[in-house]
Parts: structure tokens; C-alpha cells; sequence
């Protein structure tokens, strides 16, 4: 059975249970429909009983029996004579009624266990129960009470066994019913089974699909539905959506580290080669080798914020995350920073008030801001200003801005600083290499807040916003 698919198992769990309840059904069928013609044979009894009561008539003399209408059967009886209607003579769908004195003594009719009977007392309207021969008799008493029929009683008797064609008649008829509903149930089960488990055999060409082609944009196709195998063929589409993602982002690594990488390493592989050449004097051997160390300080830079880059864009969960005062960490890093007076820049900062708290990561905040402030010294004028602003928004939400009245960006490429490796002014950037403000809006994002920028009337405002705790 562990070899079987997933249809055929359904199928046969569905079998077996339709098999139980199919002999619960036919149990309880048939035990309903016993108790049911039961009480229809009593029930039969007491009205075949009932009935003949008025069948029996009693009359003082013959002349009044042969006055009276048509006599069918007439016995002695005290002075008179008991008038029978010849119906009585029969027995009725196995219902034998016999007349009796109270005494016991049979005076007309037919009782076929009567010797059986002889030692049971008249109960007057009340259902009484005998065993013979191992089968049940239902005995229904009813006392003629009229002028003339006093102390007599009609007996009536049936067995229990007079249901017992229609009993066999259902049970075969159940026998040939619930078997044929069990059969059509199984097929129409197996084909239900099998639409229902369509999904999942789409869910499998899909995942197949991808893992013989590479095709990570394959997406499986189900149509609208919100069942459960809806949702696994919306989780299976979200986890080829990070997949997809992730390749995307690893082959971005790839191409960004071979291009970025390789005017550093050309540089040292010109530098080793140029030193090789013939024999140096140590100061030009120091100076290959500080020229190498600067390139290989260059790559090992360039390689870990590309990695930082790549974590951040997946979503790590290597940066825990924390209740972080944006307050101080704004006022001690500035501080920190005004320090530097590159070029005379001055930075100036301010708070709304302390302790704005953030849910995130410290470290990562702090780079955030050090990218900004780096990146307004690198573009600022001499003698220029760079102003740091944290305050609160009317929505809740925590506003920092850093702005610098440097060289400004062009509108047309306010977006393009957001891409990796992208300088918009390539004259001066001997220290960077394209990725701080990359970094930064990854940063953004990881916090679930925004960054974006503002430049123009001879001012850059670069506005980060995110959610206040």
C-alpha cells in the first residue's frame, strides 16, 4: 500500500468507510423495518380483534335468530343462541380469533397453539407475549360486555414470523441496492478523487519542470479558488517567487563582482607583473605594495558590501532587530561625524525629542545615516552646510532628513542614485564605489519604511520615514 498513489488510497479508505456504512445502514434498515412491521402485526391484531366483536350477537330464542337477518353461523349458548358472522370462520393474514368462556373452555373458532394457551389468564385489552417452540405469539383478550355475552372472551393470536416475507423481501432487495450504490459511490469517488488531486499533479509538473529547465519564472496555474490546495499552489508560487528572486540576486552578485573586481585586480596583477620585471630598488617595491594594499583594501571593501547588499535584499535574518532610541543614535553619531570637516562642510543636527524609538536594527540605522552624511560630504561645496532633522510625522510615522546645499542631482537622475554602482558625478568619487546609497534604501526597506530624495533650488534632501513604535 505504500506504493500506492494518493488516489488509490483515498479510494480505498473511501471504499472501506462506504463499506461500513453500508452494513450499518442495511442493520439499521432492517432492524427499523422489524420493529416497524412488529407493531403493524400487533397493531393488525388488535384490529382484527377489535372488528370481530361486533360479529358476535346474542338471542334469546330461535325464532328472534331466524328474524334477524342473514345467519351465517349460530351456537347454543346458555338459553339462547350466539349468531357468528362466517368471517369469523377464517383466519385473517395469519391472525387466528377464537371465542372463549372465561373459564378457558374453547367455544368456537381456531387457535393454533390453544394447548399452550391454556394456562393464560384474559387480560382485557392488553398485549401479552408466549414463546413456542422457540417462536414468538402476540396474544390480544378482548371481555364482551353486551346483554347476553357476559363472561366471554375472543382470543386473538399471531406470530411474530407473519413479517417474515416482507423482512426477507427488503433484505434482498437491500442486498441488491446498497452493493449497487456502493459501486457507483466507489466510481464516482475514484473520478472525484482524481479531479480534486489535479491540482497537485499540476503542483508536481510545475516543480518538475523547474528542476529539469531552470525556468524559475514558471508559475503554477489553478485559477481562481481559495481551497487548501489553492493555498499550496500560492505558497509553492511565493517560494519560486524567492527563488527566483534569490538567483536573480546571485547572478547580479556574480556580474557586479566580476565588473567591479576586475579594474582592482587588473591593477595589482599590472603592479606584480611591472615589479617582476627586473630587479627594483625597495622604494619602488614599497610603492607597488602600497598600491596593491590600496587595491586589495579596495576589494575586500567592495566584496563585503556587496555581500551586506545581497543579505539585506533577501531579507536575512541575521540582523536581530531590537527597540532602538533614533534619538541618541542620531545625536551621538553626528556628533561623531561633525567632527570630520571635510572641506569646511559644517553639520548641524536636531531632534524633535528624545527617545523616538524604532523596532529595528542598530548597526544597520547607523549605517544607514553614516551613508547619507558620507554621501552629502562627498557632493557638498566647500564651506557648505549639511543639516540632519528627526521629527515626528502627523501619521505616527518617524521623519529623518539630511540635507546638504552641495552640487544638487539632475531630476532625471534622482532614481538612477538608488542603483547599484551608479555615481552620478564620476570625478569625485575616489573613495566610493557606487553602493552607500544602494545600501541605504535596502536598509529603508528592511526597516518597512522609505527612502527617497529631493534636490533642486540649490538644495539636496534625501527624507527617510519609518514606523514609530
Amino acid at each position: 500500500m505504500k506504493n500506492w498513489s494518493i488516489r488509490g488510497k483515498i479510494t480505498l479508505w473511501f471504499a472501506a468507510f462506504l463499506i461500513v456504512m453500508a452494513g450499518v445502514s442495511g442493520f439499521t434498515v432492517l432492524f427499523a423495518s422489524n420493529q416497524v412491521i412488529q407493531k403493524t402485526i400487533r397493531d393488525g391484531l388488535v384490529n382484527t380483534v377489535e372488528r370481530n366483536v361486533d360479529e358476535i350477537e346474542y338471542y334469546a330464542d330461535l325464532d328472534a335468530l331466524r328474524a334477524s337477518a342473514q345467519v351465517q353461523h349460530s351456537i347454543k349458548y346458555k338459553a339462547g343462541f350466539l349468531k357468528i358472522d362466517d368471517d369469523f370462520l377464517d383466519e385473517v393474514n395469519e391472525v387466528y380469533t377464537a371465542l372463549y368462556q372465561s373459564s378457558g373452555t374453547l367455544l368456537y373458532g381456531e387457535n393454533p397453539i390453544a394447548e399452550a394457551l391454556s394456562g393464560l389468564r384474559f387480560i382485557d385489552g392488553q398485549m401479552q407475549q408466549v414463546k413456542v417452540d422457540g417462536l414468538v405469539y402476540y396474544v390480544f383478550d378482548r371481555e364482551l360486555s353486551r346483554q347476553g355475552l357476559e363472561r366471554l372472551w375472543l382470543r386473538g393470536v399471531v406470530a411474530e414470523t407473519q413479517g417474515s416475507q416482507q423482512i426477507s423481501d427488503i433484505s434482498h432487495l437491500s442486498l441488491i441496492v446498497l452493493p449497487s450504490l456502493l459501486l457507483v459511490s466507489l466510481a464516482g469517488g475514484y473520478m472525484i478523487a482524481g479531479r480534486m488531486l489535479r491540482p497537485v499533479q499540476d503542483i508536481s509538473d510545475a516543480a518538475a519542470k523547474i528542476g529539469s529547465g531552470g525556468d524559475l519564472k514558471q508559475r503554477i496555474r489553478l485559477g481562481a479558488g481559495r481551497d487548501e490546495l489553492h493555498q499550496l499552489a500560492d505558497r509553492f508560487n511565493e517560494m519560486f517567487s524567492r527563488l527566483e528572486a534569490s538567483f536573480d540576486a546571485q547572478r547580479q552578485f556574480t556580474s557586479d563582482a566580476s565588473h567591479e573586481l576586475r579594474t582592482p585586480a587588473a591593477v595589482i596583477l599590472a603592479q606584480c607583473e611591472l615589479s617582476l620585471e627586473r630587479q627594483r630598488t625597495p622604494e619602488e617595491y614599497e610603492d607597488a605594495l602600497v598600491v596593491i594594499q590600496r587595491q586589495g583594501r579596495k576589494m575586500n571593501r567592495l566584496i563585503g558590501d556587496m555581500l551586506d547588499f545581497t543579505r539585506l535584499e533577501q531579507q536575512s535574518e541575521s540582523y536581530t532587530r531590537e527597540r532602538v532610541d533614533l534619538s541618541e543614535l542620531v545625536s551621538d553619531l553626528c556628533g561623531d561625524m561633525a567632527l570630520i570637516g571635510e572641506r569646511g562642510i559644517r553639520l548641524e543636527y536636531i531632534t524633535q525629542q528624545p527617545q523616538l524609538m524604532v523596532y529595528g536594527n542598530k548597526g544597520l540605522l547607523g549605517r544607514l545615516l553614516t551613508n547619507l552624511i558620507s554621501n552629502a560630504y562627498r557632493y557638498g561645496k566647500d564651506n557648505g552646510h549639511i543639516w540632519v532633522s528627526l521629527q515626528t510625522a502627523e501619521n505616527g510615522r518617524i521623519i529623518l532628513t539630511v540635507t546638504d546645499d552641495g552640487i544638487g542631482i539632475p531630476k532625471e537622475e534622482q532614481e538612477k542614485i538608488f542603483q547599484r554602482f551608479y555615481q552620478a558625478d564620476r570625478s569625485r568619487t575616489g573613495a566610493g564605489i557606487g553602493l552607500g546609497l544602494s545600501m541605504a534604501r535596502e536598509i529603508a526597506r528592511f526597516h518597512g519604511g522609505m527612502l527617497t530624495v529631493e534636490s533642486g533650488n540649490g538644495k539636496t534632501v534625501f527624507i527617510l520615514s519609518l514606523p514609530a513604535l
